[in-house]
């Protein structure tokens, strides 16, 4: 079977991993150039040892810059596929690794076979991924979903323009005359709104409130929707 077996190179970013896999494609024919950790490290690799297929493990498919090294792979060694080992991701990570120019998504789960038939196809230039997962990389294409609860954005969405800039006021630390002040109103007016954002935000001292905007990120939020 060695005459009909891959030529490759195996990365994850767990050592352990990449070894287990490598050996075991080894027993099966195949003829595995390198096995490295991390991930990161796949482009040099491949540019030394020019393998037909590289095996790019990854634990984060959804993190920023994720798939830097296949984007440079595909670059400066456009005929080496590379197929990604995964955990089952956000639909978003698939999409970034065909971006950077993946022939192939295999969960860490699947059997050797699996992967077996993944290389396969890879090197053939077919492109190999579960049609499942396929499917859920553009229904989320079609229908984003929402992002999880931003604590930041539903607190802003409970005050007025008015009360998100006494926050912003109170926040940078200014006292009721100075936001009665700033904002030309009474001072009593100022209190009422201070007041009712301790309330809405349901924190209760302008301390707290502006410790809660710097971690919700409420104020960055605020600035960006302009509502200040």
């Amino acid at each position: 079977m060695a005459d009909m077996g891959v030529r490759l190179v195996v990365v994850d970013d767990h050592r352990l991993l990449a070894e287990a896999l490598a050996s075991a494609l080894k027993l099966r024919g195949h003829r595995v150039l390198a096995a490295s950790a991390p991930s990161g490290g796949a482009a040099e690799l491949v540019l030394t040892r020019a393998p037909e297929v590289c095996l790019f493990g990854t634990a984060a498919p959804a993190e920023p810059g994720a798939f830097d090294a296949v984007a440079r792979i595909k670059r400066e060694r456009p005929g080496v596929a590379v197929v990604v080992l995964g955990p089952v991701p956000d639909p978003r990570g698939i999409a970034a690794a065909f971006a950077a120019g993946a022939s192939g998504y295999v969960r860490h789960d699947e059997r050797i076979e699996g992967v077996e038939r993944a290389m396969a196809k890879a090197r053939t230039g077919e492109v190999a991924v579960a049609q499942p997962l396929l499917q859920g990389a553009f229904a989320e294409l079609l229908n984003p979903a929402q992002q999880p609860d931003d604590e930041g954005m539903r607190l802003l969405e409970l005050l007025t323009p008015r009360e998100i800039e006494v926050l912003v006021r109170v926040a940078e630390g200014e006292d009721t005359r100075l936001i009665a002040a700033g904002m030309r109103i009474a001072p009593s007016t100022a209190r009422t709104h201070v007041q009712r954002v301790l309330m809405k935000l349901g924190v209760g001292s302008r301390l707290e409130a502006a410790a809660l905007a710097a971690r919700t990120g409420l104020l960055d939020r605020a600035a960006a929707s302009g509502r200040r």
